[in-house]
């Protein structure tokens, strides 16, 4: 099958704003579109994401937003990287969009998280239906038939498996899981303990440890809009 990747998921219905708009056009288009953060560009580059949080330290509304110092200016995926990194950037950073980027800044869209997950399948694009699980590991030590064993042992499956390259370790691989359990803790104990790392996880509902809740709680209510 044919790997999806970010530019086929641009989400052309999400507007950029640009560096002279103001603070007020971004609040009203943040309620307008149902968005948590909007990319503001510099022509047509890419510069940050103005977020609900940028909103509320300033009193001002006339504000323009190059005013602002932007967060999130190197978070992004290329338009060839597979919608799985945008899963991992969005769990990471507690995004509901990810800017796609192109040589020299030039901004080319968003991809949604919801329309990231969707790709990946309808088991986990609605919450409490499954679960991703993304391990990196040196090359060396892929085993997806020991890895399977591990997840089986916990009474759950692999549904989907996708393996690509650690981009900050040439000697590393990222093995992206699609499980049909959201009930994870106990998996990713056992993966843990026999020294995989487990670099991101999503699930839906069930029993998940403090860390994980508080990586997704922030993008479940968004899946469900």
């Amino acid at each position: 099958m044919q790997a999806m990747l970010a530019e086929d998921l641009l989400n052309e219905m999400i507007p950029p704003l640009k560096g002279t708009d103001s603070l007020g056009k971004a609040a009203r288009w943040l309620d307008e579109f149902r968005v948590g953060q909007l990319p503001v560009l510099a022509e047509r580059q890419y510069r940050g994401l103005v977020t609900e949080a940028d909103l509320a330290d300033v009193e001002n509304p006339d504000t323009l937003l190059s005013e602002l110092p932007l967060s999130f200016g190197e978070t992004f995926v290329r338009p060839d990287q597979h919608f799985f990194r945008v899963v991992e950037l969005a769990i990471e950073n507690k995004l509901q969009l990810v800017p796609v980027v192109g040589d020299d800044a030039a901004y080319l869209g968003v991809v949604t998280v919801a329309d990231a997950l969707a790709a990946f399948g309808p088991q986990v694009s609605a919450p409490g239906q499954g679960g991703i699980i993304v391990l990196s590991m040196a090359e060396r030590d892929y085993s997806l038939s020991q890895i399977s064993r591990y997840v089986e042992e916990n009474n759950a499956k692999i549904v989907n498996a996708y393996v690509m390259p650690d981009e900050l370790d040439p000697y590393r691989i990222r093995l992206t899981l699609k499980l049909n359990t959201d009930n994870m803790a106990r998996i990713v104990a056992t993966l843990e303990r026999f020294g995989y790392f487990v670099a991101a996880q999503f699930s839906g509902a069930g029993e998940v440890g403090e860390n994980e809740q508080e990586r997704y709680d922030g993008l479940l209510r968004y899946l469900s809009v």
